[in-house]
């Protein structure tokens, strides 16, 4: 009887999860191009929820999910995910808001901040980002305080560049304070890992989020989306 490698090698990705002699022909009997993306839950020891990568363990879609769409979720990550659909839900009526705030380093700003925000937009999400909205010579402080008032709820990407920056209590450290306080925000963990957040904000790291490991920031952003636009 064939073996699960997963113990040894891991399945951080599909391909992996192809190459395994026990697992790669359920992997495989999807057929589908699309690829779900995968939402990385903090508390399980494993280190990733049992909605993982092809698929497993997602069934149903959320009732925020649009005709048509095709992103389906465990019953987790909708327990994770409800509070903050209802606070964009229950704010639907309040004008001028942006559906998301962006919080990422300066250094990522020409970088994965702005591939994640160029993706946003292309799927109808309106989103406050200091590349478009801070005008030149503008307080940054002052400008990122309106914006997270004006925004219904905050993405932070985690990457290398913003943990460097929380241990220097930057700017980047400010905004998440907000957020935090909140406790309306999704973090996407890109080029590093939850354990590494974890070492650093160890609240933040206990937050449900997505994690561009497992998916493509183009199926990250799919997923905000579906949560995100009314």
């Amino acid at each position: 009887m064939a073996q699960c490698t997963a113990p040894s090698r891991g399945h951080r990705t599909a391909s992996a999860a192809a190459d395994c002699p026990a697992c790669g022909g359920r992997s495989r009997g999807y057929g589908s191009s699309y690829s779900s993306p995968s939402y990385y839950t903090p508390s399980n020891s494993s280190g990733y929820s049992s909605g993982s990568r092809g698929g497993s363990g997602r069934s149903q879609r959320a009732r925020w999910s649009r005709p048509g769409s095709v992103v389906l979720y465990t019953p987790t990550e909708v327990r994770a995910l409800t509070p903050i659909r209802e606070n964009i839900e229950n704010r639907s009526s309040v004008p001028d808001l942006r559906d998301v705030f962006l919080c990422h380093a300066w250094d990522d700003r020409q970088g994965a901040a702005k591939d994640l925000h160029d993706l946003l937009v292309s799927r109808g999400v309106t989103v406050w980002f200091s590349e478009k909205d801070v005008l030149l010579g503008s307080p940054l402080l002052r400008e990122i305080d309106k914006g997270l008032a004006k925004s219904r709820v905050g993405i932070v990407l985690v990457t290398p560049a913003l943990l460097r920056r929380l241990k220097n209590e930057g700017i980047a450290d400010k905004e998440l304070s907000v957020l935090l306080a909140r406790e309306l925000l999704v973090p996407i963990v890109h080029n590093t890992t939850y354990e590494d957040l974890r070492e650093v904000s160890p609240l933040l790291g206990s937050r449900t989020g997505l994690n561009t490991a497992d998916d493509s920031m183009t199926d990250v952003a799919a997923r905000l989306a579906d949560l995100v636009v009314l």
